[in-house]
């Protein structure tokens, strides 16, 4: 089953037609027709929709009669995103079960590997930029990629600073909060400078967010 909050996000169709293939596996268009009860060139329509959105991949099949190649759609590997997977409270109850077994220690030393792995995937990612502030434009890039929703912030007289308003970790530093202290420092050792952070709650017309802002 799709995740419930995307049947909001995108069209009923594309979930008709998402779910029919996750059960079947690929199909050809007439199958599809028949699974999802719709016409021909809707259902193809839908499908060429979902290709050039990542989440479907279309081939051609030889027809065994005489005629034109059939046109095939199957799930790309992008549609994982859509059913559950063993998420954030997975991860937390990891966390927990690693505490009780091998003591109170345990989670952060688990977590300082994690981050130290990270930062060594980010260096190299970097490359070799000549100052801070492209590292930090480079690195907001990445962090987009990688589910924060995360931009570089740039004010005449004022200092670099990048802003994030969605971590994925965000619940992970609120049950233990030294892996934000964690990630600080990943970030300052990937920038090479020192790096200040700020956790900013909601207001009325604005959103919580974490600022970092550069030396």
């Amino acid at each position: 089953m799709v995740l419930s909050f995307f049947h909001d996000l995108i069209k009923l169709k594309w979930l008709v037609i998402i779910e029919a293939l996750k059960r079947r596996g690929g199909m050809p268009v007439s199958e599809l027709c028949d699974e999802t009860k719709g016409s021909y060139m809707t259902v193809k329509t839908h499908c060429d929709e979902l290709v050039d959105a990542g989440y479907l991949v279309r081939t051609r099949l030889p027809r065994r009669e005489v005629g034109r190649p059939e046109i095939f759609y199957s799930l790309a590997a992008k549609a994982d995103e859509l059913f559950p997977q063993a998420g954030m409270d997975f991860s937390l109850e990891l966390l927990d079960e690693l505490r009780q077994m091998q003591g109170e220690s345990a989670p952060d030393r688990l977590l300082f590997q994690y981050f130290s792995k990270l930062t060594a995937r980010y260096e190299k990612q970097l490359g070799e930029l000549p100052t801070a502030a492209d590292k930090a434009r480079k690195f907001a890039a990445l962090r987009q990629k990688q589910g924060c929703l995360c931009v570089c912030e740039e004010v005449p007289g004022e200092r670099l600073r990048m802003v994030e308003f969605h971590n994925p970790l965000q619940r992970v530093f609120e049950r233990h909060p030294r892996a934000a202290v964690m990630e600080q420092r990943m970030i300052e050792q990937v920038l090479g400078t020192r790096v200040t952070r700020s956790e900013i709650p909601a207001g009325r017309e604005t959103t919580p967010r974490v600022v970092f802002e550069l030396a």
